[in-house]
């Protein structure tokens, strides 16, 4: 893997998912839609904390293992890129001192498990760290965990973000580490009140219903906010992967596909790979019961004319 992963699209929901939240079943034939669709990468975010044991050394079930497996082979063999992760792992956001043994330890094992595959798979340390673990906490972990993975696989290419829930805000902050493999990574949902209205879990998000996303004050914010990281990308000399944008299901579709069009097309414009999330739930860019993509964010991503076919 090169550190530009293209265009991508987040497999959410399926081996991340919370409980009584959305889930997608890891079908094989969903890798064959993005493969076809033209995507470059696949971004697998996996919520290793549930599926490991609470006790040193923190095993990982060799069940839940093989799914992600599954789910890496399943994006290699049709040529894609991916990115595994360590997502959802709230316990270490909250308590990091107690937790950052057994995060250390989930590396040791994903490292030392994935060492020998293609360079096209690539590593994220974490997604969205936030809460307890600030920048102060979150730099020095960082460099801990990339350490463990560069034991194993000292050329990997690995994924950093800053605290703060991977806001481009916090790319200021977030230390990076003196290595030639990396590539750091935000996530864009900006404006919250138009990309999250009705989304379940965040208070008050329903009295948001009806915003829509189209006049040159919602553009500007956009070029500010993703020309700062380029920015700070060209400080630093590394490339910008925008790990996750999206807007919520209960948006309007003609504002959800031109907000994604403006998002993706600034992003290519400065230089920067990205990730749409996501790819069959309530964010989806593909209707998984008609089995076949919602063709306005489509062409929203991949900017090409509607298929008849």
């Amino acid at each position: 893997m090169d550190r530009g992963l293209g265009r991508g699209i987040n497999i959410g929901n399926a081996l991340d998912a919370l409980d009584g939240g959305p889930e997608l079943p890891l079908h094989e034939r969903y890798f064959d839609e993005v493969a076809g669709a033209g995507f470059d990468t696949v971004r697998l975010p996996v919520r290793w904390s549930a599926h490991a044991a609470a006790t040193a050394p923190y095993t990982i079930d060799p069940a839940f293992l093989a799914r992600v497996d599954a789910g890496v082979h399943a994006a290699l063999s049709r040529g894609l890129n991916v990115v595994v992760n360590v997502h959802h792992y709230d316990e270490l956001c909250a308590a990091p001192a107690a937790h950052a043994p057994r995060f250390l330890a989930l590396w040791g094992q994903i490292a030392a498990h994935y060492a020998g595959y293609e360079a096209r798979l690539g590593f994220e340390l974490l997604n969205e760290p936030h809460g307890a673990l600030t920048a102060s906490r979150w730099n020095p972990l960082l460099a801990q965990a990339l350490a463990v993975v560069r034991a194993s696989n000292p050329d990997r290419t690995v994924i950093v973000g800053p605290a703060d829930r991977n806001d481009v805000a916090a790319l200021p902050a977030l230390a990076v580490p003196d290595d030639g493999h990396l590539l750091a990574t935000v996530h864009y949902y900006a404006p919250l009140d138009f990309t999250h209205q009705g989304a379940s879990w965040v208070a008050g998000a329903d009295a948001w219903l009806g915003r829509g996303w189209e006049d040159a004050g919602d553009e500007n914010a956009v070029r500010d906010d993703l020309a700062g990281a380029a920015a700070w990308g060209r400080q630093h000399g590394l490339p910008l992967f925008i790990g996750e944008f999206g807007a919520h299901e209960r948006a309007g579709m003609d504002s959800r596909a031109r907000w994604t069009t403006f998002v993706r097309s600034e992003a290519e414009r400065l230089g920067m790979s990205w990730a749409y999330w996501e790819f069959g739930t309530d964010f989806g860019a593909f209707d998984p019961e008609r089995g076949s993509w919602r063709e306005p964010l489509r062409r929203a991503l991949l900017g090409d004319p509607e298929r008849t076919a």
